[in-house]
């Protein structure tokens, strides 16, 4: 006995002490953790968008998100959930306060923030259950579902699809649209964690179970057994013929609001890249387009009420002598719209596509009186609403179908959709992005439109006032692009098709379809918890 208590005493002298406040900090460091690896893991997310390649950084992000959540309770979910999309989104979108000042940029962040808290709730209380991977992938893109509605008709920017157009997952996109590719980059983010959890404890223990291993190499390995059994579905062969399409960038007299203010000048600067073109025509420099694209706002000045701006776009028409798409801002019954007018060199203008998914506080102000108690000039930038549109639009333009997505349509399933099942054998998606000058936003758009090349086999040409402007083929592939703030003109021969992918068939059921996994999941969960704790009463 003597001989232990001295063993003892020695011990306690030779072993280094920490001092009750060290411990103090430590401990706090350790509480801290999971907050800073949420907030980090987001925004590893965030780098894994365009403008970057990085699209393979989105696994980590979700594996570590997946390590902070598991077995936690539904309210650190919450919060853990907050902090990641305060990580992944306030850097995403910081473009949105380019011209308007960082409080609706914070304001937008912290609202959309609050749905991937949700599904970091969600996540948290399915993560106890048998293959939790697949339950929390479905109920993230239940969360995009949400984001994509709601409020104000919703807010897609920053689904998880969106950032992998260079990706090896990208053809899953023509197996069930947004959706299901970013179900499948999801579940193999949390299905990484999985294995290398189940890993980590078979080499401490010895032991795992047969079933959570078998669930988490499979969350692992169907995405990408999925995305090479899909690449057959990506093609870019010609189906009903070849046309040669020519896109315009006219770029602004500066960059910013204030260029609305010039927009008689944004006309002459597209009318006169447009006859430049024609002249290297004439030359053959290059090869005559079949018609001509236009960007969104290339005539804000309404080319109906005002014979001036309809004798230059009509000159513009005439000189190059096909077909032209115009992207005017019309006044129609004191209503304006935010307008797509087919114009022919000798009829004029002969059809019209109405935007029918409008940007909130963008075309039209809702809460007006709520923004103008904050900031009066938001509202005197936007004095009147923009009208929103109700029929699809598809321009019959020298025999192809060209059907029209404008701008920020090309963020929702729906209105892309929409002009592939009614006929269009290629889209374009004329856009303006001059406002945001040379942020991110126009190169996280483009990735967009790459997306939906390959959901709907489609070329894609990207018209835009002062760029990216680009050409995309259905395989996603960029041909040719402008620089950004540059006049130019892009020319090139495309494939039409009309054969309907997967994704274009099912529309919005494979959205819906993981909406229930994910409803399924969660009620097993609370079932379960419930069930254990009545169990515990008796």
């Amino acid at each position: 006995m003597t001989v232990t208590a001295t063993s003892v005493g020695e011990s306690d002298q030779l072993e280094p002490r920490t001092a009750p406040g060290a411990r103090t900090w430590t401990r706090r460091l350790v509480r801290l953790l999971p907050a800073a690896a949420a907030a980090l893991s987001g925004l590893l997310l965030y780098v894994s968008f365009p403008p970057r390649t990085l699209w393979w950084l989105a696994l980590p992000a979700f594996a570590v998100f997946g390590w902070v959540l598991r077995g936690r309770g539904w309210k650190a979910g919450l919060g853990l959930g907050y902090l990641f999309g305060l990580g992944f989104l306030l850097p995403l979108l910081v473009w949105t306060g380019v011209e308007v000042g960082p409080l609706p940029w914070v304001a937008l962040v912290a609202i959309e923030a609050i749905f991937v808290a949700l599904v970091g709730a969600g996540v948290a209380v399915v993560s106890k259950l048998p293959g939790w991977p697949v339950w929390a992938a479905a109920l993230w893109i239940a969360g995009e579902a949400a984001r994509a509605r709601v409020p104000f008709d919703g807010f897609p920017w920053g689904k998880i699809a969106f950032g992998q157009a260079d990706g090896v997952f990208l053809p899953i996109a023509a197996v069930g649209g947004t959706p299901v590719l970013g179900f499948a980059v999801v579940l193999c983010g949390f299905g990484l964690y999985e294995v290398v959890r189940l890993a980590v404890m078979w080499r401490r223990t010895g032991t795992v179970r047969r079933t959570a291993a078998a669930l988490g190499l499979v969350s692992l390995a169907v995405p990408v057994v999925a995305a090479v059994a899909a690449r057959p579905l990506v093609s870019d062969k010609a189906e009903d013929g070849s046309v040669t399409v020519a896109a315009i960038q006219g770029n602004v007299p500066r960059a910013g609001l204030e260029f609305n203010a010039q927009r008689r000048a944004v006309l002459d600067n597209h009318a006169r890249e447009t006859e430049r073109l024609a002249a290297k025509v004439k030359a053959g420099e290059v090869a005559r387009p079949d018609f001509v694209l236009w960007p969104e706002n290339s005539s804000d000045v309404d080319p109906f009420a005002n014979p001036d701006a309809r004798a230059v776009i009509d000159a513009a028409a005439k000189a190059i002598g096909v077909p032209i798409s115009v992207g005017g801002v019309v006044e129609r019954d004191g209503k304006l719209y935010n307008e797509q007018i087919l114009w022919d060199p000798a009829k004029g203008p002969v059809d019209t596509y109405d935007k029918r998914q409008i940007q909130p506080f963008g075309e039209y102000l809702p809460l007006r009186w709520l923004v103008g108690a904050i900031n009066k000039n938001w509202t005197e930038m936007a004095r009147q609403d923009f009208s929103r549109g109700t029929k699809p639009g598809v321009f019959t333009m020298d025999g192809a179908k060209v059907g029209l997505v404008t701008c920020y349509e090309a963020a929702f399933d729906w209105t892309v959709r929409s002009e592939v099942t009614d006929g269009a054998q290629m889209i374009s998606v004329p856009s303006n992005n001059a406002t945001f000058d040379r942020s991110e936003m126009t190169y996280q758009q483009l990735a967009m439109s790459r997306v939906r090349a390959v959901e709907h086999s489609r070329t894609v040409v990207v018209p835009v006032t002062s760029g990216v402007s680009a050409i995309i083929m259905p395989d996603g592939k960029i041909t040719q692009k402008t620089g950004m703030f540059v006049a130019d003109s892009l020319v090139q021969k495309v494939p039409l098709r009309s054969s309907q992918t997967p994704a274009t068939q099912l529309g919005v059921l494979p959205e819906i379809a993981l909406v229930l996994v994910a409803a399924g999941g969660l009620g097993w969960a609370v079932g379960a918890g419930l069930r254990g704790r009545r169990a515990g009463d008796v």
